[in-house]
């Protein structure tokens, strides 16, 4: 070792997702591009990374034995997560599945997804999300939409079924509705310029791609314009409490972990940074950034039933926001509803049923509101 540091997959457009060392030298990169995570490989930063070649889907936890065997988690939304062992990397597709532990998946009927793309209008922009039908109904028209925001908001939806409290695209649509999961400006994969460009509009501008995406859906006619939800939780809780004040078409909204007011939650949040960077200044240094983004000052617009969930001990996005949230819909007769889960950090991860009980109450939400009949 000379001590020099030297960067590889440099020119890879997409996102890093992890990597291993090849017992051969080099590394083996999982990376992402657009909604797919692949296996990449490079010897040497003088050499060129090498796609691999095997399945659509995301591929995970990649991992390489001394005799050069190499073992995986692959996943699509039509495959669950399993293990897989292949001794030859160019020979992923004959890859074999060593466990079987979500066989149950395998036996049910599941949503079907796909993925769509649509422009935002002002910039043309091409933006792209996963589309979940319900089963039964690929390609089907007029149906009810749930717009289901990710978090981050560097991160993004990919082709991988991962169902968890967070993912829960494909219960949703499993209940009857299509749910859409945009990559809005933001999201990782699309290169820097599309991850960067959210700095100084970090609300505004991911609002206007999801808006002319649902704009799109209505277009082709697959979305009944008349019962159209929305939710998201942690930045995509950020984002629904945006939206929901630009606009009366949702029926519902699904608000978990979201910030209210910038300004305050710079304040209190442990990662300040965050909201520095993204604002592009200090509350003291770009005031009218802050006060354009946040939905509080533009709360009166909303007239969305929202139904608010948060951890009682989240220091991400403290759950004050949530509370200030709350009265505020409450004082202007707003059908409010907060659940706080006691104990609880950003990630619900304390006790189990916690997000089970989270998405049992936003389906009855959906229900109750969402017009989805």
């Amino acid at each position: 070792c000379n001590g020099q540091i030297t960067r590889l997959a440099e020119n890879f457009y997409g996102s890093i997702d992890s990597y291993t060392v090849r017992s051969n030298g080099g590394v083996h990169i999982l990376g992402q591009m657009g909604t797919e995570i692949q296996i990449y490989s490079q010897r040497s930063s003088l050499e060129d990374l090498i796609q691999h070649i095997g399945w659509n889907g995301t591929y995970k936890s990649i991992t390489v034995s001394n005799d050069g065997s190499i073992a995986f988690v692959y996943t699509s939304t039509e495959q669950p997560m399993e293990v897989y062992l292949i001794n030859n990397i160019d020979q992923l597709q004959l890859a074999e599945r060593i466990t079987n532990e979500n066989k149950l998946f395998t036996q049910r009927d599941l949503p079907r997804a796909t993925v769509y793309r649509w422009r935002n209008e002002e910039d043309y922009q091409m933006i792209e999300g996963m589309l979940h039908y319900p089963p039964g109904k690929f390609q089907s028209t007029n149906l009810p939409l749930l717009v289901l925001l990710h978090g981050g908001p560097y991160s993004a939806n990919v082709n991988q079924f991962i169902p968890d409290w967070y993912n829960w695209a494909p219960l949703a649509a499993s209940e009857g509705w299509l749910v859409l999961e945009p990559n809005y400006r933001g999201s990782i994969g699309y290169g820097d310029e599309f991850l960067q460009e959210i700095r100084y509009r970090p609300l505004s501008l991911p609002g206007k791609d999801i808006l002319y995406g649902i704009d799109q859906l209505i277009r082709d006619r697959i979305v009944d314009p008349y019962r159209i939800s929305i939710g998201g939780y942690s930045y995509g809780g950020f984002l629904t409490n945006w939206l929901i004040t630009q606009t009366k078409r949702f029926n519902a909204a699904l608000s978990g972990a979201g910030v209210i007011d910038h300004t305050s939650a710079w304040g209190i949040m442990d990662i300040p940074i965050f909201l520095t960077y993204l604002f592009g200044g200090y509350p003291w240094e770009v005031p009218h950034i802050y006060q354009n983004e946040s939905p509080l000052y533009q709360l009166d617009r909303v007239h969305t039933p929202t139904l608010i969930t948060t951890g009682e001990n989240d220091i991400n996005v403290p759950a004050s926001q949530s509370y200030i949230f709350e009265r505020g819909l409450y004082y202007l007769g707003v059908p409010v509803k907060l659940i706080i889960f006691p104990n609880e950090g950003h990630e619900l991860a304390i006790n189990p049923w916690h997000g089970k009980i989270k998405v049992r109450e936003e389906l009855k939400w959906l229900k109750k509101y969402g017009h989805q009949l």
